[in-house]
């Protein structure tokens, strides 16, 4: 069993490679190969335009891709665990809320750029990034002082709908009374998008979300003794209220990363972690962790080649095309959810 395991998560990993090149091949102009490996090379290309696309759009599109899914897809699986709840997604507690509240306060409020105490201008896709990151965490600070009021994970996942939908209500009103162009760039972002890191920007995105899947990996042991009931978890030495905190603060780092620099992408932390259990066969996370991190890696970069339609500039918004891979799972797992043993 152990072995046919493995062998599925090494099969993953030629799949995301696959990808991953696919990525950087395909697109509104098709590039081959050879100069794609050339270019990464460092070697000169006969077309400099070629150049331009690999360095400076898809390469850092491609890396996004591959993190905020494996982020977005980790962050489901431990929201999941932690609550015992098939359904859970990293949008159930709030936290990306509080990331769509902030930038609708930015783009809509402050017209995508504001002044910090008249000194510090910021603008653009930086005063996103940082309204992104402070509403989920002012959201992250709320759920977690509200964890060590409330012992029972159902009653801390209905205060995280609440607060999420009390955000939700802040952005409906921030509609109303904004001008339409300001209410037409924020339903833009809010369809998602891989593009929007540039290389930049790509090393903090990058350090951003390591950090938080090296520190899902460190959780491992305390995810596979919450699954025998958190009693039983505490008999075995884990701190139950100590490792909620720590898992609902890995995945606001992990959700707030990713929304931030994508938008609110949907479905792949909902269904992903699906897809890996599925596949394992198994709820084990020192197996179903790592292929949870693959799994999400793959989906994003499959949604992403998606996204360009053939023959055609034209690129479809991301979150019209997540939907065509996660509601199927859902479906499925909602239809099959008393054959399938998830939490054992």
């Amino acid at each position: 069993m152990i072995r046919k395991k493995t062998i599925y998560i090494l099969l993953s990993i030629v799949i995301l490679a696959v990808l991953f090149t696919a990525n950087l091949i395909y697109g509104s102009v098709s590039i081959p190969l050879s100069e794609v490996i050339g270019i990464l090379a460092g070697h000169d290309t006969v077309n400099p335009a070629w150049q331009h696309i690999i360095q400076q759009s898809r390469f850092p599109q491609a890396i996004t891709a591959l993190l905020a899914g494996a982020s977005l897809a980790v962050s489901g699986l431990l929201l999941q665990t932690l609550f015992k709840n098939p359904l859970a997604g990293p949008s159930i507690l709030g936290i990306s809320d509080g990331a769509n509240l902030g930038v609708a306060l930015v783009m809509m409020f402050f017209g995508s750029s504001f002044n910090l105490f008249s000194v510090y201008s910021f603008g653009g896709s930086i005063a996103m990034i940082i309204a992104a990151f402070s509403g989920a965490c002012i959201i992250l600070g709320i759920i977690i002082y509200f964890s060590t009021k409330v012992t029972s994970p159902v009653m801390l996942l209905i205060i995280g709908l609440m607060v999420g939908y009390l955000a939700s209500s802040a952005i409906s009103i921030l509609n109303y009374y904004s001008s339409a162009d300001r209410v037409h760039a924020y339903v833009m972002w809010g369809m998602g998008d891989f593009s929007g890191v540039s290389n930049e920007r790509l090393p903090f995105f990058i350090i951003c979300s390591i950090a938080g899947l090296l520190l899902a990996i460190l959780m491992i042991k305390p995810l596979n003794a919450l699954l025998l009931g958190e009693m039983y978890a505490a008999n075995l030495g884990v701190k139950v209220k100590r490792t909620r905190i720590i898992i609902l603060l890995c995945t606001g780092l992990l959700t707030a990363t990713a929304t931030a620099y994508c938008g609110p992408i949907s479905f792949i932390g909902l269904a992903v972690p699906h897809i890996a259990r599925l596949v394992l066969g198994s709820s084990n996370h020192t197996m179903l962790l790592p292929a949870t991190i693959i799994a999400g890696s793959c989906v994003a970069l499959l949604c992403n080649i998606m996204t360009v339609l053939p023959g055609n500039d034209s690129i479809l918004p991301l979150n019209a095309v997540t939907p065509l891979i996660g509601a199927p799972v859902i479906i499925y797992v909602i239809i099959n959810r008393k054959n399938i043993q998830y939490f054992n």
